[in-house]
C-alpha cells in the first residue's frame, strides 16, 4: 500500500528542522542523520533539491525584506562605517600599549628572574633549617627515652621509643643519623626490657616478703566473717544450718567490705606487674615473660616451703607462718589470674595450689609422731580448718585438705581414747569401793548433775549427811564421759566435712572405753575375797548399764542431720549386764564359802548320850552371818538380787547340813544326834520365817522332810511310792535310803562317850572330803 505522506513534502520538513535548529551542535545532530536517511533511501538529489529551494526562497525573503528597509539599511552600513573607523584607531592605540607592555614585562622577567634564583635559595636555607629541627627533634626524644628509663617511667620510655621510630625516623631517613639511631632501637628496648624486669622482680621479692603478712590478716578477716555469722545464727536461728563461704553467708556479710589486698594493714600494688606485661607484650616477648613468671613464682614457691615444721612449738608458730605463707601466696596468684588472665591461667594456678597443699600435707603428716596431746591437735585442726575457709573463699580447690582433716580427726580420736582410757583405769584402780557419801547439798547436786542417776527421794526430802549407793568412781566416770563426747564433738567445730565419721568413731569409742577400760577392769577386781567390795562393784555394774542405757538416745540425738537415722545401740550396755552376772555369782561364791566354812565348824556328836537343849554354835553363828550382811554389805543391792542371794545361800546351806550325816565317817545315828540337827534347823527355819518371804523356806524343804523321815516310827513308809510322794517328796530317793540304815534306836551309855566323841570328831575332821564330793555330785 502507498505511502499517505508525500516523500518531497517530508523532505522539506526535515531541511525546515535542520535550519532551524537553535545551535551548531543541534544543526549538525539533525543534518547527518537526515542525509545518510536520503543515501540510504536514494533520495539525494530530492534532498538537495529541498535545500536549494529553501535557500532560493530565503535570499528572496530576505531580498523583499531588504527592498522593504532600504532606507534603514543604509544608515545602518553608514553606522558600521564609522564604527570601523573608531575600530582601526582603537587597534592602533591598543598595538602601542601592547609594546609598551612588552618593554615592561622584559624588565619584570628579568626581575622575576632574579626573584627566582633568590627563593631557591632560602628555600634551601629553610630545608636545611628544618633537617637540622628534625634531627634536634629526633635526637631530643633519643634523650628523653634515657630519661625517662633514669626516672623508671618505662612505659612512657618505650612510648617515646615507639614514637621516635615510628614518626620521627621517617622524617629523616635520608640522614646518616637517623640509620645510627635506628640501629640503637633494639639495644634500647633491651635495656627497658631488663629495666622493667629488674622492678619486676623487686615487686616479686617483696610480694614473697609480705606473702604471710598477707595470709595473717586473711585469716583474721575469716575469723572476723565466723564471729559475724555466729552473731548472726544467735538471732535468726536458721542460719546455722549454712557453712561459712555459703552462698547465704555470703550475702549475709556482704555489707562487710573488705579488701585483703588493699587495706590499711597490706597494700598489694599490681603496677609493676601490669606494667612489665605490656610492655613485653608491646615488645613482642609475651610467650617468653609468661613462660619467666611461671618459673619464677615456682621457684619462690619451693623458697616458701620449710624442709620440715614443729607442731609442738609455742603457739603453733611454726604450722600458722607455714599455712599463712601459703595463703598469702594463693592470694597474690588468684587475684594475679583475675587482673591478667593472659598471664596466669587457672590451670598454672591450680597446679601450683595442688603441690603446695600436698607439701604441706606432707610436712605436717612427717610432724604429727610429735603430738601426744589431743588439746594440741585439736588446736592444730583449728588451724587448718581456718587455712581452709580461707582459700575457699578465693574459690580454690579443698578436697584433699578435707580429706587431710579426717586423718587428723583418726589422730585425734587416738589420742583422747588413750587419755581417757588411762583416766578410767586410774579411777578404777583408786576407788575405794565404797557407797559414797555426801555431807553437803551442793555437793549432792554436783553428782546428781554430772551422774546418770535417778534419786529415790525428792531433793527437798534429803537429809545431810546422807550415802549414794554407788562409789565415788561412778560420778567421776560420767564426769569423764560427758568430757568424752564433748571433746569429740569439738573437732566439728567451725569446720568438718565428715560428721557421720565423728558418730561412727564417737560409738566405737566410747563402747570400747566403757567396755575395756571400766567394766573389763571392773570385773577383774571381782577376784577379790572381800564381799563388801564385790557388793560394790555390782552396784555400780548396775549404774553403769543405766548410764550407757541413757547415752544411747543421747548419742542419737546429738548425731549430724547427715547421718543415718535410727536407734544406736551400745555393746557395753550388754557387757555390763552380762557382767552383772558374773558379779552376782561372785557373791554368791563368797557368801556360800563363808557359810562351808561356819558348816564346816559344826561338831554333832550322832550318838549322843543326852539331848541338846540350845541350837549348835555354828548355827547361830550362821543365821546372824546372813542376817549381818543383808543389814549391812547388801543393804544397797536391789530387793530381788537380796533375795537371790538369800535364795542361793540357804538352798546352799540346806545342801551342806544335809551332808553332814551323809559323810561316809558317821556310821549310826541315833535319835539324840538327829533331835539335835532337828533343832538347828528349826532354828534356821524360824530365822527364815523373819525374812517375810514364804518362797525362801522352800529351800529347807529336803532338809525337814529328810530330818522327819529319820524321826519317823515307820520308816518303811519311804519306800512307799504314793506315800513318799506325800510325805516325803522333797527327799532325794538315794539319801533317804543311805540315812536309814545309819539310824539306831538305841542310846548308848556314858562307858561309850569316849568312843562317840573321838566318831564325833571323826565326823568333823571328814567334812571337808564330803563336802567336796557333795559339791562334785551336785555339779554332776
Amino acid at each position: 500500500m502507498p505511502s499517505a505522506i508525500d516523500p518531497l513534502r517530508e523532505l522539506d520538513y526535515a531541511v525546515r528542522q535542520i535550519v532551524q535548529a537553535p545551535s551548531d551542535n543541534e544543526y549538525f545532530n539533525q543534518l547527518l542523520p537526515a542525509i545518510k536517511d536520503a543515501s540510504k533511501g536514494g533520495q539525494g538529489q530530492q534532498l538537495l533539491q529541498s535545500l536549494s529551494q529553501y535557500s532560493r526562497q530565503r535570499e528572496a525573503e530576505i531580498e523583499r525584506i531588504c527592498n522593504t528597509n532600504h532606507q534603514g539599511f543604509v544608515t545602518s552600513v553608514n553606522q558600521l562605517l564609522h564604527v570601523r573607523d573608531g575600530t582601526v584607531s582603537l587597534t592602533s592605540e591598543i598595538l602601542e600599549i601592547n609594546q609598551s607592555i612588552q618593554s615592561s614585562t622584559e624588565k619584570l622577567a628579568e626581575q622575576k628572574k632574579a626573584l627566582v634564583e633568590s627563593r631557591g635559595v632560602r628555600e634551601n636555607i629553610d630545608e636545611a633549617t628544618q633537617a637540622l629541627r628534625d634531627c634536634l627533634e629526633v635526637l631530643r626524644l633519643a634523650n628523653q627515652v634515657h630519661d625517662l628509663l633514669g626516672k623508671k617511667n618505662h612505659y612512657s620510655a618505650l612510648r617515646a621509643l615507639d614514637e621516635l621510630q615510628n614518626v620521627h625516623l621517617k622524617e629523616i631517613t635520608q640522614y646518616k643519623i637517623a640509620e645510627m639511631i635506628q640501629k640503637s632501637v633494639p639495644t634500647t628496648k633491651k635495656l627497658i626490657a631488663e629495666a622493667v624486669m629488674t622492678d619486676l622482680n623487686t615487686w616479686l621479692f617483696r610480694i614473697r616478703e609480705t606473702s604471710q603478712f598477707l595470709g595473717e590478716v586473711a585469716f583474721y578477716h575469716t575469723e572476723q566473717r565466723r564471729t559475724r555469722q555466729k552473731d548472726r545464727a544467735e538471732k535468726f536461728s536458721y542460719l546455722n544450718n549454712f557453712t561459712l563461704n555459703s552462698a547465704i553467708e555470703l550475702v549475709s556479710d556482704e555489707t562487710e567490705e573488705f579488701d585483703i589486698l588493699s587495706n590499711e594493714d597490706v597494700q598489694v600494688d599490681f603496677t609493676p606487674l601490669f606494667e612489665c606485661l605490656h610492655i613485653r607484650n608491646a615488645l613482642g616477648q609475651a610467650d617468653k615473660f609468661r613462660a619467666d613468671y611461671a618459673a619464677t613464682r615456682r621457684q619462690q614457691k619451693e623458697l616458701l616451703m620449710p624442709a620440715s615444721v614443729t607442731l609442738v612449738d609455742a603457739e603453733g608458730a611454726s604450722l600458722s607462718e607455714l599455712l599463712e605463707g601459703i595463703a598469702g601466696f594463693a592470694i597474690v596468684e588468684r587475684a594475679t589470674m583475675k587482673k591478667t588472665p593472659e598471664l596466669r591461667s587457672a590451670v598454672d594456678v591450680d597446679e601450683l595450689w595442688d603441690s603446695m597443699c600436698q607439701t604441706a600435707i606432707m610436712l605436717i603428716t612427717k610432724a604429727l609422731h610429735e603430738v601426744t596431746n589431743a588439746e594440741l591437735l585439736l588446736k592444730i585442726k583449728g588451724v587448718v580448718a581456718l587455712f581452709i575457709q580461707t582459700m575457699e573463699s578465693w574459690n580454690y580447690p579443698v578436697a584433699a585438705l578435707d580429706a587431710f582433716l579426717l586423718r587428723l580427726f583418726e589422730k585425734y580420736a587416738e589420742l583422747l581414747k588413750r587419755r581417757f582410757s588411762d583416766d578410767f583405769q586410774e579411777i578404777v584402780s583408786t576407788d575405794d569401793y565404797m557407797p559414797m557419801p555426801i555431807n553437803k547439798l551442793d555437793e549432792y547436786d554436783k553428782v546428781v548433775n554430772v551422774s546418770w542417776y535417778t534419786p529415790d527421794k525428792p531433793r527437798e526430802d534429803i537429809r545431810f549427811p546422807c550415802v549414794l549407793p554407788f562409789s565415788q568412781m561412778y560420778p567421776l566416770c560420767c564426769i569423764d564421759i560427758r568430757n568424752f563426747l564433748n571433746q569429740f564433738y569439738f573437732f566439728s567445730d567451725d569446720h568438718f566435712q565428715h560428721p557421720r565419721v565423728i558418730d561412727e568413731t564417737l560409738k566405737q569409742s566410747l563402747d570400747q572405753l566403757l567396755s575395756d577400760s571400766v567394766c573389763r577392769l571392773l570385773v577383774e577386781r571381782l577376784s577379790s575375797q572381800y564381799l563388801g567390795q564385790i557388793v560394790q562393784i555390782l552396784i555400780n555394774l548396775e549404774h553403769f548399764e543405766i548410764a550407757c542405757r541413757e547415752l544411747e538416745p543421747l548419742l542419737a540425738a546429738a548425731r549430724s542431720t547427715a547421718s543415718i537415722g535410727g536407734s544406736i545401740t551400745l555393746n557395753a550396755t550388754e557387757e555390763f549386764r552380762s557382767n552383772k552376772k558374773t558379779a552376782e555369782k561372785r557373791i554368791f561364791e563368797l557368801v556360800n564359802s563363808k557359810i562351808d566354812d561356819l558348816i564346816g565348824t559344826a561338831e554333832y556328836d550322832w550318838m549322843a548320850p543326852t539331848l541338846e537343849t540350845e541350837p549348835s554354835n555354828y548355827m547361830q553363828t550362821l543365821t546372824r552371818y546372813l542376817s549381818n550382811i543383808m543389814n549391812s554389805v547388801l543393804l544397797g543391792l536391789p530387793t530381788e538380787i537380796k533375795e537371790l542371794i538369800y535364795f542361793d545361800a540357804l538352798s546352799h546351806a540346806a545342801t551342806m547340813i544335809l551332808s553332814l550325816p551323809l559323810s561316809p565317817e558317821v556310821k549310826r545315828i541315833n535319835p539324840n544326834g538327829i533331835a539335835a540337827l532337828a533343832k538347828d534347823v528349826q532354828y534356821l527355819a524360824e530365822f527364815v520365817d523373819t525374812l517375810g518371804n514364804p518362797i525362801l523356806r522352800e529351800n529347807l524343804d529336803e532338809l525337814q522332810q529328810t530330818i522327819l523321815l529319820m524321826q519317823a516310827e515307820n520308816s518303811d513308809e519311804f519306800y512307799d511310792v504314793s506315800t513318799r510322794n506325800k510325805k516325803y517328796g522333797r527327799v532325794d530317793a538315794m539319801n533317804g535310803p543311805i540315812l536309814l540304815e545309819k539310824l539306831t534306836h538305841s542310846v548308848q551309855g556314858p562307858t561309850n562317850l569316849r568312843t562317840d566323841k573321838f566318831q564325833a570328831l571323826s565326823s568333823r575332821f571328814g567334812m571337808k572330803s564330803l563336802q567336796r564330793a557333795q559339791m562334785e555330785d551336785l555339779k554332776d
